[in-house]
Protein backbone atom coordinates (compact mmCIF):
# COMPACT_ATOMS: atom_id res chain seq x y z
CA UNK A 1 0.00 0.00 0.00
CA UNK A 2 1.22 3.66 -0.57
CA UNK A 3 2.80 5.52 0.38
CA UNK A 4 6.16 3.55 1.12
CA UNK A 5 8.57 5.12 3.40
CA UNK A 6 11.84 5.65 1.89
CA UNK A 7 14.92 3.56 3.61
CA UNK A 8 17.82 5.54 4.54
CA UNK A 9 16.89 8.95 4.76
CA UNK A 10 17.91 11.82 7.73
CA UNK A 11 13.79 12.52 7.46
CA UNK A 12 10.30 11.52 6.23
CA UNK A 13 10.84 10.54 2.60
CA UNK A 14 6.87 8.93 1.29
CA UNK A 15 6.69 7.77 -1.74
CA UNK A 16 3.80 6.58 -4.23
CA UNK A 17 5.94 4.23 -6.03
CA UNK A 18 8.63 1.20 -5.41
CA UNK A 19 12.14 2.09 -4.76
CA UNK A 20 12.85 -0.59 -7.29
CA UNK A 21 11.28 1.45 -9.92
CA UNK A 22 12.92 4.74 -9.15
CA UNK A 23 16.27 5.29 -10.97
CA UNK A 24 18.95 5.21 -8.23
CA UNK A 25 20.28 8.95 -9.04
CA UNK A 26 17.06 10.05 -8.32
CA UNK A 27 17.03 7.94 -4.56
CA UNK A 28 20.28 9.93 -4.18
CA UNK A 29 19.11 12.93 -5.05
CA UNK A 30 15.74 12.19 -2.50
CA UNK A 31 18.49 11.20 0.07
CA UNK A 32 20.42 14.88 -0.35
CA UNK A 33 17.79 16.69 -0.21
CA UNK A 34 16.12 14.91 3.31
CA UNK A 35 19.55 15.38 4.95
CA UNK A 36 19.30 19.21 4.88
CA UNK A 37 18.28 20.73 8.23
CA UNK A 38 15.35 22.95 7.01
CA UNK A 39 13.76 19.76 4.97
CA UNK A 40 10.72 18.54 7.62
CA UNK A 41 10.09 16.09 5.11
CA UNK A 42 9.51 15.07 1.84
CA UNK A 43 6.50 12.91 -0.45
CA UNK A 44 7.58 11.41 -3.84
CA UNK A 45 4.22 11.46 -6.94
CA UNK A 46 4.44 8.29 -9.04
CA UNK A 47 6.28 10.55 -11.92
CA UNK A 48 9.39 10.91 -10.29
CA UNK A 49 12.35 11.11 -12.00
CA UNK A 50 16.30 13.21 -11.47
CA UNK A 51 16.07 17.09 -11.21
CA UNK A 52 17.93 20.03 -11.50
CA UNK A 53 18.13 21.11 -7.56
CA UNK A 54 14.60 19.02 -6.68
CA UNK A 55 13.69 15.64 -7.99
CA UNK A 56 11.26 16.33 -10.40
CA UNK A 57 7.40 14.99 -8.44
CA UNK A 58 8.68 15.57 -5.21
CA UNK A 59 6.80 17.99 -2.88
CA UNK A 60 9.22 19.06 0.20
CA UNK A 61 7.89 20.60 3.53
CA UNK A 62 10.39 23.09 5.16
CA UNK A 63 10.76 24.94 7.85
CA UNK A 64 11.85 28.64 7.71
CA UNK A 65 13.21 28.47 3.86
CA UNK A 66 12.13 28.70 0.88
CA UNK A 67 13.93 26.91 -2.14
CA UNK A 68 14.18 28.55 -5.82
CA UNK A 69 15.32 25.36 -6.98
CA UNK A 70 12.76 23.76 -5.62
CA UNK A 71 10.15 25.68 -6.85
CA UNK A 72 11.34 24.63 -10.58
CA UNK A 73 13.55 27.33 -13.01
CA UNK A 74 10.50 27.13 -15.50
CA UNK A 75 7.96 29.11 -12.95
CA UNK A 76 3.98 29.74 -13.76
CA UNK A 77 3.80 26.50 -16.20
CA UNK A 78 -0.21 25.77 -16.32
CA UNK A 79 -2.53 23.36 -18.00
CA UNK A 80 -6.14 25.56 -19.44
CA UNK A 81 -8.97 23.60 -21.49
CA UNK A 82 -10.97 26.08 -23.78
CA UNK A 83 -14.24 24.87 -25.29
CA UNK A 84 -14.38 25.80 -29.10
CA UNK A 85 -17.72 26.02 -31.11
CA UNK A 86 -16.71 23.19 -33.30
CA UNK A 87 -18.02 19.79 -32.86
CA UNK A 88 -16.52 16.01 -33.76
CA UNK A 89 -18.08 16.49 -37.23
CA UNK A 90 -15.87 19.68 -38.33
CA UNK A 91 -12.85 17.79 -37.81
CA UNK A 92 -12.54 16.15 -41.42
CA UNK A 93 -9.41 18.33 -42.24
CA UNK A 94 -7.18 18.91 -39.17
CA UNK A 95 -4.53 20.35 -41.12
CA UNK A 96 -6.87 23.53 -42.03
CA UNK A 97 -7.39 23.49 -38.02
CA UNK A 98 -3.95 22.99 -37.13
CA UNK A 99 -2.72 26.08 -39.64
CA UNK A 100 -5.44 28.33 -37.88
CA UNK A 101 -4.40 27.30 -34.19
CA UNK A 102 -0.52 28.44 -35.63
CA UNK A 103 -1.50 31.64 -36.81
CA UNK A 104 -3.39 33.07 -34.09
CA UNK A 105 -0.84 31.18 -30.86
CA UNK A 106 2.94 31.84 -31.73
CA UNK A 107 5.31 28.96 -30.97
CA UNK A 108 8.76 28.42 -30.02
CA UNK A 109 10.70 31.59 -29.68
CA UNK A 110 7.91 34.00 -31.86
CA UNK A 111 6.33 36.63 -30.58
CA UNK A 112 2.87 38.56 -30.82
CA UNK A 113 4.15 41.33 -33.62
CA UNK A 114 1.97 43.28 -31.13
CA UNK A 115 0.46 42.74 -27.44
CA UNK A 116 -2.85 41.03 -27.34
CA UNK A 117 -6.07 43.12 -27.02
CA UNK A 118 -7.34 41.73 -23.89
CA UNK A 119 -10.19 44.50 -23.17
CA UNK A 120 -11.45 42.78 -26.43
CA UNK A 121 -11.67 39.28 -24.97
CA UNK A 122 -12.90 40.12 -22.41
CA UNK A 123 -9.33 39.53 -19.89
CA UNK A 124 -8.91 43.10 -19.30
CA UNK A 125 -9.51 43.14 -15.33
CA UNK A 126 -6.54 42.84 -13.32
CA UNK A 127 -3.91 43.69 -16.24
CA UNK A 128 -2.67 46.75 -14.53
CA UNK A 129 -2.21 44.73 -11.58
CA UNK A 130 -0.67 42.25 -12.97
CA UNK A 131 2.11 44.31 -14.99
CA UNK A 132 2.86 46.46 -12.36
CA UNK A 133 4.02 43.42 -10.05
CA UNK A 134 6.96 43.59 -12.52
CA UNK A 135 9.18 46.85 -10.04
CA UNK A 136 8.45 44.26 -7.28
CA UNK A 137 10.93 41.87 -9.74
CA UNK A 138 14.89 41.43 -9.32
CA UNK A 139 16.34 44.73 -11.74
CA UNK A 140 17.89 42.27 -13.88
CA UNK A 141 14.09 40.80 -14.76
CA UNK A 142 12.12 43.97 -15.14
CA UNK A 143 13.96 44.72 -18.19
CA UNK A 144 12.30 41.67 -19.69
CA UNK A 145 8.84 43.21 -19.50
CA UNK A 146 8.29 44.74 -22.76
CA UNK A 147 9.09 41.19 -24.33
CA UNK A 148 7.03 39.73 -21.88
CA UNK A 149 4.15 42.03 -23.17
CA UNK A 150 4.71 40.59 -26.56
CA UNK A 151 4.84 36.79 -25.34
CA UNK A 152 1.98 37.12 -23.72
CA UNK A 153 -1.11 34.27 -25.60
CA UNK A 154 1.83 32.42 -26.81
CA UNK A 155 3.07 28.46 -26.22
CA UNK A 156 7.24 28.58 -26.36
CA UNK A 157 8.75 25.25 -26.72
CA UNK A 158 10.05 22.37 -24.61
CA UNK A 159 7.08 20.18 -23.10
CA UNK A 160 4.45 22.84 -23.63
CA UNK A 161 1.82 21.71 -26.32
CA UNK A 162 -2.04 22.16 -27.46
CA UNK A 163 -3.81 19.56 -28.20
CA UNK A 164 -7.26 19.29 -30.33
CA UNK A 165 -9.61 17.07 -27.55
CA UNK A 166 -13.08 15.86 -28.50
CA UNK A 167 -15.43 15.26 -25.29
CA UNK A 168 -17.97 12.12 -24.55
CA UNK A 169 -20.99 14.35 -26.52
CA UNK A 170 -18.65 15.74 -29.37
CA UNK A 171 -17.32 19.15 -28.14
CA UNK A 172 -13.90 20.30 -29.19
CA UNK A 173 -12.33 21.09 -27.12
CA UNK A 174 -8.29 22.92 -26.99
CA UNK A 175 -6.33 21.99 -24.05
CA UNK A 176 -3.13 23.82 -23.55
CA UNK A 177 0.19 23.35 -21.50
CA UNK A 178 2.42 26.87 -21.36
CA UNK A 179 4.44 29.01 -18.98
CA UNK A 180 6.72 31.74 -18.19
CA UNK A 181 8.27 31.99 -21.24
CA UNK A 182 11.93 32.76 -19.92
CA UNK A 183 11.14 35.10 -17.28
CA UNK A 184 10.40 32.23 -14.50
CA UNK A 185 13.82 30.86 -15.68
CA UNK A 186 15.27 33.78 -15.43
CA UNK A 187 13.77 34.66 -12.11
CA UNK A 188 15.64 31.97 -10.58
CA UNK A 189 18.47 31.69 -11.62
CA UNK A 190 19.31 35.32 -10.08
CA UNK A 191 17.96 34.28 -6.96
CA UNK A 192 19.96 30.50 -6.62
CA UNK A 193 22.90 32.62 -7.62
CA UNK A 194 22.15 34.71 -4.78
CA UNK A 195 21.48 31.75 -2.48
CA UNK A 196 24.79 30.09 -3.84
CA UNK A 197 26.97 32.90 -2.26
CA UNK A 198 25.11 32.79 1.46
CA UNK A 199 27.57 30.72 4.09
CA UNK A 200 24.22 28.30 5.24
CA UNK A 201 24.29 26.27 2.10
CA UNK A 202 27.99 25.57 1.87
CA UNK A 203 27.23 22.24 3.20
CA UNK A 204 24.98 21.47 0.03
CA UNK A 205 26.54 18.11 -1.46
CA UNK A 206 25.42 18.40 -4.44
CA UNK A 207 27.36 22.25 -5.77
CA UNK A 208 25.80 21.85 -9.71
CA UNK A 209 22.12 21.03 -8.62
CA UNK A 210 21.70 21.95 -5.10
CA UNK A 211 18.59 22.98 -3.40
CA UNK A 212 19.83 26.52 -2.67
CA UNK A 213 17.49 28.36 -0.47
Amino acid sequence: MFPIEMRGTARPVHLWAHEYDVEPAALQQLRNIASLEWVHGVRVMPDVHLGKGATVGSVIAMRQAVSPSAVGVDIGCGVSAVKTSLTENDLDNLHVLRQAIEMAIPVGFNSHNREVNLKRLGLESGVKGFWAGFKDLHPSVQKLESRAHSQLGTLGGGNHFIEVCVDEVGNVWLTLHSGSRNIGKSLAEVHIDIAKGLSHNNGIVDKDSGLWT
